[in-house]
């Protein structure tokens, strides 16, 4: 019994597009994060929190810890933002960290990326190249079986 009309063929075409719209949301990721770190405002901030998340029992990695810094714009505000993988170490509370920020949206657009902290930028690039090739893999696959 076949679930798919065309079977293995739309399988591999469905599978692949699947995996190549993460590849791509990664790659602007990156895209994101290294226009910050290159054209965004550099200001010196701080890891504010570190809080760790119980996923529950059932789940593989039970536990997630979440990174929060802060900064202080030149206006005065204090702007708190969260930023994926921060390192393969991570941040004690308190650390002084460099923030990079978009001075139009400096609270959805800021990064702590950078010297010292290039897990923001190596975790998208990591994730566009291979789920990338996974998914070109599959593509290619997928037009083998047809033709």
């Amino acid at each position: 019994m076949q679930i798919l009309p065309g079977g293995t063929a739309t399988f591999l075409l469905l599978f692949g597009l699947f995996l190549g719209a993460f590849a791509v949301r990664s790659g602007l990721r990156l895209f994101r994060v290294l226009r910050l770190v290159r054209h965004g405002a550099h200001v010196e901030g701080r890891c504010a929190a570190r809080r760790v998340e119980d996923r529950g029992t059932g789940t593989e990695n039970r536990y997630r810890t979440e990174y929060v810094f802060a900064f202080r714009t030149p206006d005065g505000r204090e702007v708190e933002f969260t930023d994926h993988a921060p390192g393969p170490f991570g941040f004690e509370v308190g650390a002084p960290v460099r923030v990079s920020y978009d001075p139009a949206a400096p609270d959805s657009r800021a990064t702590v990326a950078g010297p010292g902290a290039w897990g923001p930028v190596l975790m998208p690039a990591v994730f566009a190249v291979v789920l990338g090739l996974f998914s070109l893999g599959l593509l290619i696959a997928c037009a083998v079986t047809v033709g």
